[in-house]
């Protein structure tokens, strides 16, 4: 089971007041950059991996959206999202998205916004959503670049020998990470962007687009805290889609 981290009351209340939280979409740099990726909405089917407050749902919806399946693990998020939603056709259920099992009725939008770096593993859930999403359907996800996820090295494994091998937390040594933000001991998970990449293609994804993405002048220059994120990529977005046939 993956760690329910947000339902931990300190990290809760730390993330409630982070700009995402309270403004949503407004809140988040990097949604303008993620709308362009996704595919026309009008009537579609649409599933949210790791919903959280429920905003790209209530966005789906807006977006022509027929209707919105929001998966999360965390209750507290969950029921923050539906005080924020009405909406009957926007349906939100609980779920551990490292054991997720997908019906076959298919989804023509399956999405995912800084949720899969918290799995130990991703090759069972891209091959649970090939399966859920129709043909020609689309798998638009964020995740925290392999940049970010891999902190400059703090030192060097040693063998038996006495042989430096692996950088500690070095970008090709994959596997947990442990950090302290917003609570003690918060477990992600380091992935090389080719391991993402080669995951999703032997899954059967035809890969669209791949952006390190970075925020613009503009941005920066409304919020300069984002300056640091020209120089080092902090997200990955990605665009996949299902053949048609």
């Amino acid at each position: 089971m993956s760690q329910n981290i947000y339902d931990n009351q300190g990290f809760f209340e730390g993330y409630a007041q982070l700009p995402r939280s309270q403004q949503g979409l407004a809140g988040a740099p990097e949604w303008p950059a993620l709308r362009a990726m996704l595919p026309a909405l009008t009537g579609k089917r649409v599933l949210d991996l790791g919903c959280g407050y429920g905003w790209f749902c209530r966005a789906a919806r807006e977006l022509g959206a027929g209707e919105v399946t929001g998966i999360d693990l965390s209750t507290r998020m969950l029921a923050r999202a539906a005080e924020l939603t009405r909406d009957e056709r926007i349906h939100y259920q609980q779920g551990d998205l490292a054991r997720l099992e997908l019906s076959r009725e298919p989804f023509d939008l399956v999405y995912s916004s800084l949720a899969l770096h918290y799995l130990p593993e991703v090759n069972s859930l891209f091959a649970q959503i090939h399966g859920a999403l129709a043909a020609g359907g689309s798998f638009v996800f964020s995740v925290e670049h392999p940049i970010f996820t891999c902190p400059q090295p703090q030192g060097w494994l040693v063998d038996e020998e006495g042989r430096r091998s692996w950088p500690i937390n070095g970008y090709q040594r994959e596997g947990e990470r442990v950090s302290n933000w917003l609570a003690e001991g918060v477990i992600k998970y380091h992935r090389t962007l080719g391991t993402y990449l080669n995951a999703l293609i032997g899954a059967g994804f035809e890969i669209r687009h791949v952006e390190d993405w970075g925020p613009t002048a503009g941005q920066i220059a409304a919020n300069p805290a984002l300056a640091e994120e020209a120089e080092r990529p902090m997200l990955l977005l990605v665009s996949v889609q299902k053949p048609l046939r």
